[in-house]
């Protein structure tokens, strides 16, 4: 075989170039097809960056004409589908979170808008007076989830009625009858729970509040 090349040594160097040529060629077609492969991965990317892009605007301008639902489908489908949030998707989100009482996520996400921009974002002035208003809201919301704790546990305990023993009773008010709206007018029926004179004992009256009271009739 060296003896063949060693006597057509024009054919050898062709081949070797038609070689050299041939991959050189299939290198640059896999280094073009993995340019074109970026090039669709770009454009596909930014298609939907422009998608997520107009169903935010969508969600702000929902948000502006009070469908505050609505505005929030839109916000949270760009969250679940965007790569990077948006620091105005932080504002907008936060306000109407708000404008939704809930109050604590509002806080988050201003929050957050705050965070990134500080005070010289576009919405940082308007993104501090939210967060303040949701703060407020939070903490009345806690102050009232407290109280209906307190009254929930409160039927678990005797209630002292004071020195009569005896307390008005709470459904008809003293009445002895109750009052019921109907489609023909007022409906009045005596009172299951109470005596003649629209009174309890305070046994009777705490069974009552624990829902444990059987009517009388």
């Amino acid at each position: 075989m060296t003896a063949y090349f060693d006597k057509h040594p024009v054919t050898t160097l062709a081949t070797f170039l038609l070689l050299l040529l041939a991959t050189a060629r299939t290198t640059h077609a896999q280094s073009t097809d993995k340019m074109r492969q970026q090039e669709y991965i770009q454009q596909q990317e930014q298609a939907k960056k422009a998608m997520l892009m107009r169903e935010l605007d969508s969600g702000v301008y929902f948000m502006d004409n009070g469908q505050y639902a609505a505005a929030d489908k839109k916000f949270r489908y760009v969250l679940e589908n965007i790569k990077s949030v948006p620091s105005d998707l932080t504002y907008y989100f936060g306000k109407n979170s708000f404008y939704q009482a809930q109050y604590k996520q509002s806080i988050d996400w201003l929050n957050k808008y705050i965070q990134l921009k500080g005070t010289n974002g576009q919405y940082s002035s308007d993104a501090i007076q939210w967060k303040k208003l949701a703060e407020a809201e939070y903490l009345k919301e806690k102050s009232k989830a407290s109280q209906n704790v307190a009254d929930v546990l409160s039927a678990d305990y005797d209630i002292d009625c004071g020195p009569t023993g005896k307390v008005i009773c709470p459904v008809c008010k003293g009445d002895h009858v109750t009052i019921k709206k109907g489609a023909f007018g007022d409906e009045y029926k005596t009172c299951v729970y109470c005596n003649e004179q629209g009174i309890l004992t305070c046994e009777e009256y705490n069974l009552l509040i624990r829902g444990q009271l059987k009517p009388k009739n």
